[in-house]
């Protein structure tokens, strides 16, 4: 007999972090990244790293001036570790771990500590990679993100997670950390070129589809004017968007995605495949545009979407300005077997073993499916290619 005794420890924790929506971030009156930080408890000036993608510095050539003046203005409240950082973003960022040690080994010669802010200025694989140094140094170190692009600013530089690929594995390698702050500045949509813009789009329209179809009507009319680039009307689905995202971190009972569920994964199976048989030729936006197509079909197909609705939500996509197509979703491997097909273990094997997949059934809710069929699948492809309705 052996005498045991069982202690079960509880720990709660509550995150509490501001997603602003604002213009003009860097504006020395405005006051919303200063607040951010100054809020905190440790004592004035708060020292800040800022990193800034290059391809932003690029679209905005004084934007390494504008947070050196801004900095400036807030001197009794901020300070600048250093000039600001310009690293490479994009893909490329994630891919090896190489940007990663150089971002942990800038946070190390400014001292960075858990009293101080990284900052990172940038699209989303920017702030991805960022993120996972931020919350590697010194196992955390308070982290704010400005994401720069339409896909960043709606969807995953809000949400609390970080990652770089590994093995030609997406997201491989990563963390769940919320952001101290999140900051929002529409200024840094004006200067996307249109494709960037559609990649926000894209993840606007699944969000709407598997959950709210009042919201999915809204982008469906507003489809001509998305596609002609008027900034009111993509600025509010982009900003709807985030809060949804918002949302589902907040009260799906399940923000650290420990669960089999990933409902905001709807169209993303295919999506990370086809980035992966393209290269990354094609964006991830544009890709997940394709892949809620096509799941959108196949619930058509298993009776759980009307046609109708597969339909509308196709021409949709379309309408935006985005593909619903990809020839590389038809390659296939030296024994004739469709290379997309391999995305569906990988996608398992991603969610932990067990095989859930987001459709929507109808617009606006959604079901979970545990299992794919093949033959109907791979004719929903070919359907697709042809740009036949559902």
């Amino acid at each position: 007999m052996f005498a045991m005794t069982t202690h079960r420890q509880q720990i709660s924790i509550t995150y509490d972090f501001p997603v602003v929506f604002t213009r003009n971030l860097f504006a020395p009156r405005n006051r919303h990244l200063r607040d951010a930080i100054a809020t905190t408890d440790t004592p004035a000036p708060h020292r800040c790293l800022v990193l800034v993608d290059r391809g932003a510095a690029r679209a905005h050539p004084r934007l390494s001036d504008q947070i050196r003046d801004y900095f400036t203005a807030h001197s009794d409240a901020l300070q600048l570790a250093r000039a600001p950082q310009l690293l490479a973003g994009g893909e490329a960022i994630k891919q090896t771990p190489e940007p990663l040690f150089r971002i942990i080994h800038a946070l190390q010669t400014a001292r960075i500590c858990r009293h101080s802010y990284c900052i990172a200025v940038g699209g989303g694989a920017f702030l991805d990679a960022v993120g996972l140094a931020a919350a590697l140094f010194h196992r955390g170190v308070r982290h704010i993100r400005i994401p720069t692009t339409a896909l960043a600013q709606c969807d995953s530089g809000v949400g609390v997670k970080n990652a770089i690929n590994h093995a030609n594995a997406k997201n491989l390698l990563g963390t769940f950390a919320p952001p101290h702050a999140v900051l929002n500045d529409s200024l840094f949509l004006d200067t996307l070129p249109r494709p960037l813009i559609l990649d926000g789009i894209a993840e606007a329209i699944k969000v709407a589809a598997i959950k709210d179809a009042p919201y999915f009507r809204s982008i469906e009319r507003a489809a001509p004017r998305i596609a002609a680039g008027n900034p009111t009307t993509i600025r509010r689905i982009l900003q709807r968007c985030a809060l949804l995202h918002l949302d589902h971190i907040a009260t799906s009972g399940d923000p650290f995605e420990l669960g089999s569920a990933r409902p905001l994964d709807y169209g993303h199976w295919s999506a990370h495949k086809l980035e992966a048989i393209t290269n990354h030729r094609i964006s991830h936006g544009h890709a997940v545009a394709i892949g809620i197509c096509l799941d959108a079909l196949y619930a058509a197909r298993l009776g759980h979407l009307p046609g109708s609705e597969a339909n509308r939500l196709i021409r949709t996509v379309h309408t935006c300005g985005l593909p619903t197509f990809h020839p590389a979703l038809l390659q296939t491997n030296s024994r004739g077997r469709l290379l997309l097909l391999d995305g569906i273990e990988e996608f398992r094997a991603h969610l932990g073993g067990q095989l859930t997949l987001t459709i929507p059934a109808p617009l606006g809710s959604r079901i979970e499916l545990h299992e794919i069929d093949i033959p109907l699948l791979t004719h929903c492809l070919h359907t697709l290619s042809a740009g036949v309705s559902p």
